[in-house]
């Protein structure tokens, strides 16, 4: 990356300025990280692991998780660190590393549940015909297809971004690296910038949202014909977790583009986005295994066989 101006450090404003408040909230993101890298690994290490969750659900589920440890990763430990030292300095390079990577992992987040979606759609809609449709090399064919999709929408505006200059201003109103801040501060016209950058966001929330609106009016249908309520409520028992997780997801993210006004737009946008850092991530894995019995029963499994190696 190459820097067109003088400008090489960038100073991260944070969430506040009160201490104690700083201690108390250095304590919460500490927990919820910590929560959130324990729930998601938990995942990732039953399903690669455990025979009974090799089906392509609990695949696409392992590389959500994956893509949540990620996008945590990128934000929470650099930030728990600035509050721990009181250096809330970044280079330009990492600033800029930072903002393609969460980019990157939260696009192809979006890309992941429209897959999930299709795959709750062929289980419920087309029984008969599901271990053909979505098979191993399907899976991974849908996977790449994720990111690369999320790959696209990053590179044309971090292309652009890439050529901002910074003038006077080199303060980030902002906890991380985020993108209307960093427009903030610029002294380059942006407005191409900006309209490039709502166009990708409106498209990715749209083509998903799509994806995943229409799989489940055909899994409503298909469910409201079953015969029996105990089949009714075993197929809406599959689905009703990744429902849950993804009305969260676009809630989050819907929130952040519907601003009030400029100055509470960047207040609630650190809020919004610390907890879609920090909250959601930890939600995320309990939501799942808490409502799965397989999940749970892999995880007994597990656990039962931990607790015998330890006793010989």
């Amino acid at each position: 990356m190459r820097n067109q101006t003088g400008i090489i450090l960038f100073i991260l404003r944070g969430l506040t300025d009160d201490p104690r408040l700083q201690v108390l909230l250095f304590i919460f993101l500490f927990l919820t990280y910590m929560l959130s890298v324990t729930g998601n690994l938990t995942i990732i290490i039953l399903t690669w692991v455990n025979p009974h969750l090799k089906i392509p659900m609990y695949f696409f589920l392992r590389n959500f998780s994956v893509l949540e440890l990620l996008f945590t990763t990128v934000c929470i430990p650099r930030f728990l660190y600035n509050m721990s030292t009181g250096d809330y300095t970044v280079t330009y390079n990492a600033c800029f590393t930072e903002l393609f990577f969460g980019i990157l992992f939260g696009a192809s987040e979006f890309f992941l549940l429209a897959a999930m979606s299709y795959d709750r759609y062929v289980a419920i809609c087309k029984p008969l015909h599901y271990a053909v449709i979505i098979n191993k090399r399907v899976c991974n064919q849908i996977l790449l297809g994720c990111w690369l999709s999320g790959l696209m929408i990053i590179l044309p505006p971090l292309g652009v971004a890439l050529e901002l200059e910074f003038c006077d201003s080199n303060i980030i109103d902002h906890f991380v690296c985020d993108a209307a801040p960093i427009l903030e501060i610029s002294c380059s016209d942006t407005q191409l910038l900006e309209r490039m950058i709502l166009t990708c966001a409106v498209m990715t929330l749209i083509i998903t949202l799509v994806l995943v609106a229409l799989s489940y009016v055909y899994i409503v249908r298909t469910i409201l014909r079953f015969p029996s309520a105990e089949q009714r409520n075993k197929a809406f028992s599959t689905c009703s977790s990744h429902m849950i997780v993804v009305s969260m997801t676009y809630g989050t993210c819907i929130f952040i583009y519907i601003k009030p006004s400029a100055k509470e737009g960047v207040a609630l946008n650190k809020e919004v986005a610390a907890l879609a850092t920090s909250v959601a991530p930890v939600m995320n894995p309990f939501i799942y295994t808490l409502r799965n019995k397989q999940v749970i029963k892999a995880f007994r499994d597990t656990l039962k066989k931990i607790l015998s190696i330890s006793k010989l």
